[in-house]
């Protein structure tokens, strides 16, 4: 879509023609959603915007201004109708007792609004980065201090002005390192000024003096604080934090990584805990709740096996410190709507507007490959196609959308009665979106200078085996990729509830949560949602759950019964997690003794009357939950040493093919929608060359 959107700009004059080719009846992949019963949102798992998304807030906001919706008689006009900021966050914290506690933070708004224009003065190095963790270590510290009582809150220690020369900065770290007084945390504090300048500016200083510096910091730090954090769970969850920021910054000195032409790339071998390890972190604040946290909201678990745990050093440093020292407004954003009503059916509606043309139903099987001539690359000759299903006889094409209290929305099923046969098809069970289902109606080919002249490859890693048998076959790059960029399925459930969550004993506000057990390691409260949906029970509470899902072989994953059987083991287990683990997080969800979760609370879609049965098995069954096993719905792994065989949008191979998605090299290499949008950026510029590379954000590769 982003790749459509700016191909399709006024300024092109009307220059590329574009028809998008769509499996099945909705767009958006990954992030699409529907409509089912009760007209409540059923989404494929758990979708927050980040503040960082500078590209993809930048299309959005775009994208609505052109839509020019009336506020009137449409709920959602505007992106902040679509989007609201979401500070309140929190991690599952396991405390040494062996208690689930979660540590909640408020992150404060930042100025501005991603999307906003980004201020051209600050360049975003890993230099510049690093000194901001100084900035957040001498943050935590003082928090740490008040904590602990060694200062009264609102007495910030006093510090001398930052150094402003080289000389001045050698000479001050000079002193301490002769000196030796980093003995209290005043001394700590002016030192760590001097280290924040020094790193801003890396490369006028000597890399061994730096480096002695930071040591002496790192020892001095831990024998103050050690002491102080025995039996205060938040005392203890601030050093995790302040410990694993020190062996960030060692690190990024030791690799060399603020003088690296690569950057944060020079360490995508090492698997984050790895290079957190090899650089001092203790082993408390690799295995902490943060960390955690991090790998869980990037199902960083090669196979989808929790045992093992691996994301790219370089990247998860990236999204790190991208997502807290670049967000603006709030660190969070949630949509107000399913992702499919907020975010593809605008785009549906504007690029329609602009003259592209959709053609649903469309399942690509093959992209077919000529050789060119002695001074052609090769090109894509055919695209070959299995139609689905058609429009019903007297339309042109298939119209997507549903009306839901005065808001554009995809349904969760195809509207049968738009196509021909429909109810032939819906008595068959055709299901559309799934890569087992092959069933057709027809075969048809497009021929290049016939029916196309360009290809935007914009599908999931995970079909690039099937449909790109040709090119992996011929090509040993992208052979090298779908054997290194590797993905993961992902599980997803959503409960709709009659009782608040304050009713179910959590009393801390809606939230955002990570880190927690295994299998639905992630929790959202969603129950804003409740105003778009038509239930006629009173739903008081929604809660989304997702994480990774075990992966299975290959040759298992193509039986044909492959996708119940996943479905059934997510229903399953979701049960289980209900009923063992949920009282964690909700003590009063459970029967009283913790004899298992209150089934009849969940509200039924289909009635307005009290719950008469409490069987789990049937409640549950009125609820929705996914098995994302489909090879596109499969999410791109960051995996340690793969970043490397990724292949860019802008790569010339094949003379008019260029690829688009979360898997791609793009700048930010995680399965992500900014990854996904600036990749459809990219996919743009390499055809049209536009946009220009500098104006998209986070773009810093050569």
């Amino acid at each position: 879509m982003a790749a459509a959107f700016e191909l399709t700009r006024a300024e092109h004059r009307g220059k590329y023609r574009v028809t998008v080719y769509q499996l099945g009846w909705r767009l958006g992949g990954k992030g699409a959603s529907g409509r089912g019963p009760a007209d409540r949102i059923e989404e494929h798992g758990l979708h927050l915007w980040m503040g960082f998304y500078e590209n993809a807030f930048r299309l959005m906001r775009e994208c609505y201004a052109e839509a020019n919706r009336n506020p009137k008689t449409t709920p959602i006009a505007d992106w902040r109708d679509a989007f609201s900021p979401d500070h309140f966050n929190a991690v599952a914290d396991k405390s040494p007792s062996g208690d689930w506690l979660p540590w909640k933070v408020e992150l404060p708004p930042l100025p501005g609004f991603p999307g906003d224009p980004v201020e051209k003065q600050r360049p975003w190095t890993v230099g510049d980065y690093m000194s901001r963790t100084v900035i957040l270590l001498r943050t935590l510290l003082d928090a740490i201090q008040v904590r602990a009582g060694a200062v009264p809150p609102g007495s910030a220690v006093e510090s001398r002005p930052y150094p402003t020369t080289t000389a001045s900065v050698v000479e001050g770290i000079s002193r301490f390192l002769r000196i030796g007084q980093l003995a209290t945390f005043g001394a700590l504090n002016e030192a760590l000024r001097f280290m924040e300048v020094a790193l801003a500016a890396f490369p006028q200083y000597p890399k061994s003096l730096v480096l002695q510096f930071h040591e002496a910091i790192s020892t001095a730090v831990r024998s103050q604080i050690e002491l102080l954090i025995t039996r205060d769970d938040e005392l203890r969850r601030l050093w995790e934090i302040a410990d694993l920021t020190l062996a960030v910054i060692r690190g990024s000195i030791r690799h060399g990584l603020m003088t690296d032409p690569r950057g944060f790339d020079g360490i995508d071998q090492y698997d984050c805990r790895e290079w957190l390890r090899m650089n001092g972190a203790s082993e408390r604040a690799i295995n902490s709740a943060f960390v955690r946290a991090l790998y869980d909201l990037a199902f960083a678990y090669e196979d989808g096996d929790v045992g093992r745990p691996r994301i790219a050093a370089g990247q998860a440093l990236r999204g790190a410190v991208r997502a807290f020292f670049t967000y603006r407004g709030a660190f969070f954003w949630k949509m107000r709507a399913g992702m499919g009503d907020v975010v593809f059916a605008p785009f549906y509606e504007v690029l329609k507007k602009r003259g592209v043309r959709f053609e649903f139903f469309h399942r690509l099987e093959n992209v077919k490959i000529a050789e060119g001539g002695s001074a052609e690359r090769p090109y894509v000759e055919q695209l070959e196609f299995d139609v689905q299903a058609e429009p019903v006889a007297g339309e042109t094409e298939y119209h997507p959308l549903v009306d839901i209290k005065g808001l554009p929305c995809w349904p969760s099923e195809p509207i049968w009665n738009r196509l021909l046969d429909g109810e032939t098809l819906k008595g068959e069970a055709r299901d559309f979106e799934s890569h087992w289902d092959r069933r057709k109606v027809r075969s048809r080919v497009l021929r290049v200078a016939v029916d196309f002249d360009l290809v935007v490859l914009g599908v999931g890693i995970g079909a690039i085996p099937y449909i790109c048998k040709e090119i992996v076959a011929r090509d040993p790059r992208w052979r090298a990729m779908v054997e290194h960029v590797k993905s993961v399925p992902t599980q997803a459930f959503q409960l709709w509830m009659t009782e608040d969550m304050a009713s179910l004993g959590w009393e801390h506000g809606p939230v955002n949560i990570s880190g927690f057990v295994e299998p639905f390691d992630t929790w959202a409260d969603m129950s804003h949602l409740s105003v778009q949906e038509n239930f006629r029970q009173n739903v008081r509470a929604i809660a989304y759950f997702c994480s990774a899902l075990p992966d299975a072989p290959g040759d298992v994953r193509e039986a044909a019964s492959y996708p119940r059987q996943r479905l059934d083991e997510v229903k399953h287990g979701a049960i289980r997690f209900l009923d063992r683990d949920i009282a964690h997080l909700w003590p009063k969800a459970v029967r009283d003794g913790g004899r298992g979760f209150r089934w009849e609370i969940l509200a039924d879609p289909r009635s307005s009357d009290a719950p008469s049965v409490t069987e789990d098995q049937v409640r549950f069954d009125t609820q929705y939950w996914r098995a994302n096993v489909n090879p596109t719905d499969r999410y791109a792994l960051s995996l340690p040493g793969s970043l490397r065989y990724r292949i860019s949008p802008l790569d010339h191979t094949y003379d008019n093919l260029t690829i688009a998605g979360d898997w791609t090299d793009c700048g930010f290499n995680e399965g992500c929608v900014e990854a996904a949008v600036m990749s459809g950026r990219l996919a743009a510029h390499a055809i049209s060359q536009s946009p220009p590379l500098e104006e998209i954000v986070g773009f810093d590769h050569p």
